[in-house]
């Protein structure tokens, strides 16, 4: 395979105005200008393929301004996101999107990030608020602002989100932040067959957004096609393995729904009672959350 050459130089950036500098001499000698975060990219965004200069941002890692009341923080491109997330976790928000590696949030705006729990809280495209950016002639914009309303004018934040760096230099990003869950649990279910698994997951999304009529069709669906074990290991005296009905499912369904977004792959009783903690018990060997609801 090929391998690009390194860069002719790395400039390391620490305010907007350094980036405004280079990207303008730069621009004077048409020199190419490659922007770098955490490095953590698959996709080769980083290579000089073309010679020219790497402008590096992990020194602009700061976060400059959190407002919990509107959900929404403003950082510096080169902070990470378990960074950001440290930074801000005295408030009780998080910023959800996670690519699997540790990547900068000025990279993850740049190449529209998503991950994990995208189907719930979205991708980078609906999270990022507003940008400043250094365009190819050295000149420093912003784009977008925190009102959730705002229709004036171009888009250009949905423009630069996803622009992989091609339509200027990210140095400022103003994300949309959320409470963090008060429970979250896990789940380990078995299906026949992938269209099993892809209905199951849009069955329970039509049942969040309140729009399946008939919410016992879902637990009937779910009795069908999860395949559970019943064994596992005694938590506590009084508790037992029971078959749930279809409205015991509903309700634990519902309930796990709105702690953590996951089905509960056992449901618990204890005394008639409901419960809204969240133990951990032992699903023959691999742990996981199983969350105990009574009726």
């Amino acid at each position: 395979a090929r391998q690009a050459p390194p860069p002719s130089a790395v400039v390391f950036a620490e305010s907007t105005q350094d980036v405004a500098d280079a990207v303008k001499l730069a621009s004077q000698y048409d020199v190419p200008v490659i922007p770098y975060g955490a490095g953590s990219s698959l996709e080769g965004h980083l290579l000089a393929v073309q010679g020219g200069i790497s402008i590096d941002v992990g020194r602009m890692n700061r976060v400059l301004s959190i407002n919990a009341d509107d959900l929404t923080v403003t950082v510096q491109p080169g902070i990470t996101r378990k960074q950001l997330n440290e930074a801000i976790k005295d408030t009780g928000l998080f910023f959800p999107i996670d690519p699997g590696a540790d990547a900068s949030i000025g990279g993850m705006s740049a190449t529209r990030a998503s991950g994990t729990n995208a189907v719930r809280y979205g991708t980078m495209r609906e999270n990022v608020l507003a940008l400043q950016v250094v365009t190819a002639a050295g000149e420093a914009i912003r784009t977008g602002t925190r009102a959730k309303k705002s229709s004036a004018g171009y888009d250009l934040t949905r423009l630069f989100v996803g622009s992989e760096g091609t339509l200027g230099v990210i140095t400022e990003v103003t994300l949309r932040i959320y409470p963090l869950p008060e429970a979250v649990s896990a789940a380990i279910c078995s299906f026949a067959s992938i269209g099993d698994a892809v209905n199951t997951v849009i069955q329970i999304i039509l049942v969040r957004q309140g729009t399946e009529e008939t919410p016992h069709r879902v637990a009937a669906f779910l009795l069908n096609r999860l395949s559970l074990e019943r064994r596992f290991d005694q938590v506590g005296e009084r508790e037992q393995s029971l078959h749930a009905s279809v409205t015991d499912v509903v309700t634990a369904t519902l309930a796990s729904l709105v702690i953590g977004g996951v089905i509960p792959p056992l449901i618990l009783y204890r005394r008639g009672r409901a419960r809204a903690s969240v133990r951990r018990i032992s699903y023959l060997t691999a742990p996981l959350y199983a969350a105990e609801f009574g009726l």
